[in-house]
């Protein structure tokens, strides 16, 4: 299924790349203005800026399946759109920018649910190597698509591209309704998308793993985006190149990320992923500035070519380190948050270049970006990626299920959870630096607050406390708990000298009767956010 879907995505990408070429260079034809080339870009990012996390929260609580025939389908009606407005004679800038950005909608809500599908069709081992082709669709797309794209707006025009586009759609929609994606059965309900974009939030708040990727892919970006976004001025108005020239410069680009691919796994035997990126990062500033610096436009496709291979060495480690550092449950919203770096900084990156370029020039901006792009290697020593590497966030399932008497339904709550530990005096600062820990990945699998408390009147006796919201909530932290939590949680353990397992309760809130809206304003006043 896997390779069914990467043809299908490969003939797509094609169509998605001859349509970026037509619009791109037809908005050259209805506007010489640099800044509202480059908001091209934006228009086709800026869509995940508004919609990247309750994306990941539709593709974590509902069929994938069905969410990317949905999302598909919507992208075949917008290219249509373009296609029939441009035929018609009806197209202006301001027109084209707004349909892009309705296009980029599809993409927007595509596209989390289209990466998380990486870990259902390829075992965990193999991700890379699966983000990788992926990559190797997009650049086989993109080596021959614009060239395509080029050669037919010449020959019949941008709208008929827009056309053949929306047709290209429909091979993936149709490979999508034949896939029959295995159902997981939980015995608990299915997350509601406000809830589940809530507890995405408060994950990646306590998860620094995370974070370091998210932030190193926002710095690649931000840089890289200048090429992007002043290409095809370069060729236009610089080069004085036409659409099938653009395509060239573009089919370059392309065709170095394929040639890379096969070039990656022996380079990764080498290297660590940090060293990889900054190989790759260095190799793209390098393509920038050749950009900048070079006139020939044989020279030029060879930097385009060299820009392909460490692009297509950056981006799956950015993507596989997301995904490695994030656990099952809420991998689909953090690799929207991902994407929300990648496109958001795309967007805003295409815009601040483009004002600058309007300013300085292109060739300027171009250095400058490249310039800009070597400096932010310094952020590994801060955010090095190999932290998302050492995490297993394999399921554990190691927590016993909680005693209840009665019958509780799962919007009732808050819960309040309650560990009594018995530490040696002399161990109660080691304890307490260990369950700093523990109080990271309570959070992070659901907790409002958390606390740990001392006895005043017995130094060896220690309560940890923590909030859910809900029963339902509360159960869910059972099932959301991973290899890499149990060991943080066993190492805190080590220090309870009880003559059993530390003492475990779960109390319900009394006045549970009351609005689910009251239940949580009190659940505020629960539980303490520091170490007591």
């Amino acid at each position: 299924m896997f390779r069914t879907l990467w043809i299908a995505t490969v003939a797509s990408n094609v169509g998605s790349w001859m349509h970026d070429t037509a619009a791109t260079w037809l908005m050259t034809t209805l506007t010489s203005s640099t800044f509202m080339v480059a908001l091209m870009q934006t228009a086709a990012s800026l869509p995940v800026l508004f919609l990247a996390l309750p994306a990941g929260a539709l593709a974590d609580v509902v069929d994938r399946r069905r969410l990317l025939i949905m999302t598909q389908s919507w992208m075949l009606a917008a290219a249509a759109l373009l296609g029939l407005a441009t035929i018609a004679g009806a197209m202006t800038p301001d027109r084209l920018l707004f349909l892009t950005f309705v296009l980029g909608l599809g993409t927007a809500l595509n596209t989390p649910a289209w990466q998380a599908t990486v870990q259902d069709l390829v075992p965990r081992d193999e991700v890379l190597d699966a983000v990788s082709l992926n990559g190797v669709s997009t650049n086989i797309a993109r080596a021959i698509g614009p060239a395509i794209g080029g050669l037919l707006v010449s020959a019949i025009g941008s709208g008929a591209v827009f056309l053949l586009n929306a047709v290209s759609f429909t091979a993936m929609v149709f490979v999508l309704w034949r896939w029959r994606r295995p159902v997981v059965s939980s015995p608990l309900p299915a997350e509601r998308v406000l809830g589940a974009m809530r507890a995405g939030v408060r994950y990646l708040r306590f998860a620094p793993a995370v974070q370091g990727v998210l932030i190193r892919c926002g710095l690649f970006v931000a840089f890289a985006s200048a090429l992007w976004a002043l290409l095809p001025v370069l060729a236009r108005y610089e080069l004085g190149l036409g659409a099938l020239g653009y395509g060239v410069l573009l089919g370059s680009l392309g065709l170095g990320a394929i040639v890379g691919v096969p070039l990656l796994p022996p380079v990764r035997a080498r290297l660590s992923t940090d060293r990889l990126v900054a190989a790759g990062s260095l190799l793209y500033a390098a393509a920038m500035a050749g950009l900048g610096l070079l006139g020939s436009v044989p020279l030029l496709c060879i930097a385009l070519f060299l820009g392909g291979v460490a692009w297509i060495g950056v981006m799956p480690a950015f993507n596989a380190a997301t995904q490695h550092a994030a656990a099952d449950w809420v991998r689909a919203r953090m690799l929207a948050v991902y994407v929300l770096m990648f496109m958001g900084g795309l967007a805003i990156g295409s815009a601040v270049w483009g004002a600058i370029a309007s300013h300085v020039g292109v060739r300027a901006t171009l250095v400058l970006a490249a310039i800009g792009m070597a400096i932010t290697l310094l952020a590994r020593e801060w955010w090095p990626l190999a932290a998302g590497e050492a995490v297993d966030v394999t399921p554990s399932a190691h927590q016993r299920e909680p005693i209840v008497v009665g019958t509780l339904d799962q919007d009732d709550g808050p819960v309040l959870v309650t560990v009594e530990y018995r530490i040696r005096p002399e161990d109660v600062d080691r304890f307490v630096a260990a369950m700093r820990d523990v109080a990271e990945f309570r959070r992070r699998d659901g907790a409002m607050t958390w606390g740990l408390y001392r006895d005043t009147a017995d130094p060896t006796r220690l309560v940890e406390t923590f909030v859910a919201e809900s029963w339902g909530e509360h159960l869910r932290q059972h099932a959301r708990a991973t290899v890499d939590d149990r060991t943080l949680a066993a190492r805190a353990r080590a220090f309870h000298q009880g003559g059993g397992p530390p003492a475990v309760s779960h109390l319900i809130y009394a006045a549970a009767e009351r609005a689910g809206d009251d239940r949580r304003a009190e659940a505020s006043a629960l539980g303490a956010d520091d170490v007591a």
